[in-house]
């Protein structure tokens, strides 16, 4: 199962969800583990440090720093890793209408992470543009 690499298809089939709840990006230092009983959505590890994507309660819960107050949106298509154009179209709708987006590709699906007092708004957004690649 590899995953829709049409980009019309990508764009009039996808059907975004806004998840529940708030999550932010915490780092760890080079050498830090992860907090005991922390369970990160995402983590991703530079150089400088380790990202991680957790919920804003497990944030504060860890005593972790935290940036970007955000809600995700799940795209619910099975876009192919190997998909040409889907998150650049996307990002540039929202960049329109002067929105920052932290995009994650999984295996399965894109996921958004969008400013959360915005988060309606990107819905909308994306709905549209959904509805316009369905003509």
């Amino acid at each position: 199962m590899t995953g829709e690499t049409d980009l019309k298809t990508l764009l009039a089939s996808m059907t975004p969800e806004l998840l529940d709840g708030i999550y932010v990006f915490a780092t760890l230092a080079p050498g830090i583990p992860r907090p005991e009983g922390l369970e990160p959505l995402m983590i991703f590890r530079e150089r400088e440090g380790t990202t991680l994507i957790v919920t804003e309660a497990a944030a504060h819960a860890a005593g972790l720093a935290a940036s970007f107050r955000c809600r995700m949106i799940t795209l619910n298509i099975h876009s192919s890793l190997e998909a040409v154009g889907f998150l650049a179209a996307i990002t540039t709708r929202l960049a329109t209408a002067g929105m920052g987006v932290n995009p994650v590709s999984a295996f399965y699906h894109d996921h958004l992470f969008v400013p959360a007092e915005r988060a309606e708004e990107a819905m909308e957004l994306l709905m549209e543009l959904a509805k316009e690649n369905r003509v």
